[in-house]
C-alpha cells in the first residue's frame, strides 16, 4: 500500500493522494511491511518515530517523490531578534516548545568526552551553517577566532544561552548580518528519524535532506544517539540521502541502551573505562546481539557532512553492514565537542562490515575502528585532508589524525585498494592488519604502542575480545602482541615534509612515511623456530614466545621521495631520484588525483594477492576472506578495472593519462 505525505497539505488527511497526510509520523504510524510512504517536498520540522518494520522480502520504505526535496528537521526558525549590543542580537523562547527534552539545560557530556568545557546538546544555525557556542556574553561579544577550529572565520559567528524563568534566552554575534533577514534556527528536537523501540526492522529511506538536531554523545557503552539510525534493529537501507548539522552524530547504527551499563564510568566510576567496555560485549549478547537479530544495515550514496562528534557511529549494531558510496566530510571541525569517537565513521565492533568506495575528507579521522574489526574491509576508499590545517592549534582532548585507525583489535582487518593521501595514513595499535595495493602519502604510526598502560607500577593490558568466525559470539580475550601484520604491494611516497624528526613511530603524529617501523617483529620464519624445540616443552617454556611480537609479511612494496623500509624486506621498488608528484585537485566540487608515480614504476610488477596467500590472522584463527568465507582474489584496482598479468603496487592497474585519476 502506498501512503503520501505532502507538508502543503490543507488538512491532515488520510494518506491517500487525493488527502495526503501532512506529517511523516503520520504514516510512521501505520505503515508495515510492503508499504511505501512517500513524502512530497517540503520542509517536515517534526520527529519520525517509525512503529511498525517490514521483511527482507517487503521492507517499509520511505521515500522523498523528489530525491532532497524532502527535509526532516530537527530545527525550528528563530525569530524576533532585537538589538542588544554591537553586533549581537537577542530573543527568546517559551519553555514549552521543548517538550520533555530541553536542548539548552542538557549537556554533551559521559564516556570518554574529554573537553573540559561542557556544551549544550542544542545548537543555533545562520543560513545552514552551525554557530560556535561559548560560554558567556562577554566571549560572544567578542566574536574571537577560535585558535582550535578548522575554520577560523567560521568560528567567529557566536552564540550563548541562559535561562531566565520559564523562558529560554538567546545571545548571537551576526557579525552585521540581520538575523530577521537571514534564516536562523535552533535546534528543538534530539532526533530525526529513529525508532524509539528496538527491533523495528528492514526499514528503508531514500532521498531525504536530515538535517539539524540536538543529539546527544554517543559512547560505546552507552545509548548510541543520532539524527537517523535503526536503533538496534536488523536490514535498514539508508540510501541517496543528505545528513548534516547534527550537533553529535549523523546515522547511528549503534547499541540499545542497558541502564546497568549506560555512561557507567560517568555515573559510577568505580571500574576501569576498559573494564566497562568489556562487559557492554559480553552484556551485548543476552540483549540479543547475534548475527540473526541485528546489523546487516546498508548506507549509501549519502552526503554526510557538518557533525560534531561523528558522521556515522556504531558499537554493536552495526554489523555485517556495508558503507558504500558515500561522501563524507568536515566531520568534527570545530573543536568545540573533545573526546574519543570522533571520526567520519566510527566503529566498534565492526565484524564483517564493508567499508567501500567512499570519499572521506576533511575530518579528524575518517575512518576508526576500535575494538573487534574482524572480517572488516576498508577499500576503494578516496580519504585526504584529514588532518588539521596548517596553524591550526591542538587543544587538551581532541583526537589525533589519521585516514584509518584500528584500534586493539586482533583482526582479520584488511585495508585494500584505498588512495590515503592524508599526514597519517593508517594507526594501528593492533594486530592482524593487512594493507594491500594502497597509495600512502601518510606514514604508519603508533606501531607497538597506544595499548598498554603502567599502573601502580605494572603493566596493565588492555584484554580485547575476538569472536567465532563471521559471528558475534566471543571466542576470548587478548592483549594486543603487536605484529600479525601483512604489508604487500602498496606504494609509499614520502610527501609531506616531516614536521618533527624527534618523533617515532611509537607517536600517533609520526610522519615517517614507509614499512622501517616493522623493522622491531620478527619474520614467519623467525618466529615459528621459537616453537620448535625439537620435543614438547612444559607449558610455562614458551612464555617468552606466546608474549612475544607476532611476525609480519612484508614484500612487493614501492618506494619514493625517501620513503623507509622494512630491513628484510627482499622484492621491493625503490626510487630515490625523482621528484614525485601526487596532488588532490577539486573543480567544480569533482575530484581528481593526479600524479606521475607510474611513470617511474617502469616494469616493475609484484604478485597476485589472495586469501591463500595472506592466511589467518593469529588470534581468531580465521581468513582474510570476504563475510560469506569464500576468497578474495585482489584482482580488481580501485576502478573496479582487471589487474590483468603484470600486477602493478598501488590502487591503479595501469597508469592514467597524463596522470590524472578521476576519482
Amino acid at each position: 500500500m502506498e501512503y503520501y505525505v505532502n507538508a502543503a497539505a490543507k488538512c491532515d488527511g488520510d494518506g491517500s493522494r487525493e488527502r495526503p497526510y501532512r506529517y511523516i509520523n503520520d504514516a510512521a504510524k501505520v505503515a508495515g511491511a510492503g508499504d511505501e510512504v512517500i513524502v512530497a517536498p517540503g520542509i517536515y520540522r517534526e520527529y519520525v518515530n517509525p512503529v511498525h518494520g517490514g521483511t527482507k522480502e517487503a521492507p517499509v520504505v520511505y521515500r522523498s517523490e523528489k530525491p532532497l526535496g524532502a527535509v526532516i528537521t530537527g530545527a525550528e526558525l528563530l525569530t524576533g531578534w532585537k538589538k542588544y549590543k554591537g553586533q549581537v542580537w537577542t530573543t527568546s523562547v517559551d519553555n514549552g516548545i521543548f517538550g520533555a527534552y530541553h536542548p539548552y539545560t542538557a549537556f554533551v557530556y559521559g564516556d570518554w568526552y574529554f573537553s573540559d568545557i561542557i556544551r549544550h546538546t542544542g545548537s543555533i544555525f545562520l543560513n545552514d551553517l552551525a554557530m560556535y557556542e561559548v560560554m558567556s556574553l562577554k566571549e560572544c561579544m567578542s566574536a574571537a577566532a577560535d585558535e582550535f577550529a578548522w575554520n577560523a572565520e567560521e568560528s567567529k559567528f557566536k552564540w550563548y544561552t541562559e535561562q531566565d524563568g520559564n523562558r529560554t534566552v538567546f545571545y548571537a554575534n551576526f557579525r552585521g548580518k540581520d538575523p530577521n533577514k537571514e534564516k536562523v534556527e535552533f535546534t528543538v528536537r534530539r532526533n530525526c528519524f529513529m525508532p524509539e523501540k528496538e527491533h523495528v526492522d528492514y526499514i528503508t529511506v531514500r532521498g531525504f535532506n536530515i538535517n539539524k538536531a540536538a543529539t546527544t554523545w554517543a559512547p560505546p557503552a552507552a545509548y548510541q544517539d543520532g539524527m537517523i539510525g535503526p536503533h538496534w534493529s536488523m536490514g535498514w537501507i539508508i540510501e541517496d540521502c543528505e545528513v548534516y548539522g547534527s550537533r553529535c552524530v549523523g546515522i547511528s547504527l549503534g547499541k540499545y541502551l542497558d541502564p546497568e551499563n549506560d555512561m557507567y564510568f560517568t555515573t559510577k566510576w568505580v571500574k576501569s573505562p576498559t573494564q566497562m567496555e568489556r562487559d557492554a560485549v559480553c552484556r551485548g549478547q543476552y540483549h540479543g546481539w547475534k548475527k540473526e537479530r541485528i546489523g546487516h544495515h546498508i548506507v549509501r550514496r549519502c552526503n554526510i557532512h557538518h557533525c560534531e562528534q561523528g558522521g556515522i557511529v556504531g558499537r554493536m549494531g552495526g554489523v555485517f553492514s556495508v558503507i558504500e558510496d558515500n561522501h563524507i566530510h568536515h566531520i568534527c571541525n570545530s573543536s568545540q565537542l573533545r573526546g574519543a569517537e570522533t571520526a567520519g565513521i566510527k566503529l566498534h565492533a565492526a565484524i564483517d562490515v564493508t567499508i567501500r568506495r567512499n570519499h572521506i575528507h576533511h575530518s579528524i579521522i575518517g575512518v576508526w575502528l576500535d575494538w573487534e574489526a574482524q572480517g572488516a574491509r576498508v577499500s576503494q576508499n578516496f580519504m585526504h585532508d584529514n588532518h588539521r590545517p596548517a596553524g591550526v592549534k591542538t587543544v587538551n582532548g581532541i583526537m589525533f589524525n589519521a585516514d584509518v585507525f584500528v584500534e586493539v583489535g586482533h583482526g582479520p582487518t584488511l585495508i585494500d585498494n584505498n588512495l590515503l593521501l592524508s599526514k597519517v595514513s593508517v594507526t594501528i595499535p593492533s594486530e592482524g592488519i593487512a594493507c594491500v595495493h594502497n597509495l600512502f602519502l601518510g606514514s604508519f604510526s603508533l606501531i607497538n604502542s597506544g595499548v598498554d598502560s603502567e599502573v601502580n607500577g605494572q603493566r596493565e593490558p588492555r584484554y580485547t575480545p575476538y569472536h567465532i568466525r563471521h559471528r558475534t559470539e566471543v571466542a576470548g580475550f587478548m592483549t594486543i602482541l603487536h605484529g600479525d601484520d601483512r604489508i604487500y604491494n602498496n606504494i609509499f611516497i614520502q610527501h609531506y615534509k616531516i614536521e618533527d624528526k624527534k618523533k617515532t613511530p611509537k607517536d600517533a603524529d609520526y610522519m615517517g612515511v614507509g614499512t622501517k617501523c616493522f623493522d622491531i617483529f620478527p619474520t614467519y620464519e623467525e618466529w615459528i623456530k621459537l616453537f620448535k624445540t625439537g620435543k614438547r616443552p612444559d607449558m610455562g617454556a614458551l612464555a617468552n614466545a606466546h608474549f612475544g611480537h607476532l611476525p609480519v609479511w612484508i614484500k612487493g612494496n614501492a618506494y619514493f621521495s625517501g620513503a623507509n623500509m622494512f630491513k628484510k624486506e627482499k622484492e621491493k621498488y625503490v626510487d630515490k631520484t625523482h621528484k614525485i608528484r601526487a596532488e588532490v585537485v577539486e573543480k567544480n566540487g569533482e575530484y581528481t588525483f593526479e600524479t606521475n608515480v607510474y611513470t617511474y614504476l617502469k616494469d616493475f610488477c609484484c604478485g597476485m594477492i589472495t586469501s591463500d596467500v595472506l592466511g589467518k590472522a593469529f588470534e581468531p584463527e580465521q581468513r582474510f576472506e570476504s563475510p560469506d568465507g569464500t576468497e578474495i582474489i585482489f584482482n580488481r584496482d580501485y576502478f573496479g578495472d582487471h589487474r590483468g598479468t603484470g600486477v602493478l603496487p598501488g590502487p591503479f592497474a595501469k597508469g592514467a593519462s597524463r596522470g590524472i585519476y578521476r576519482v
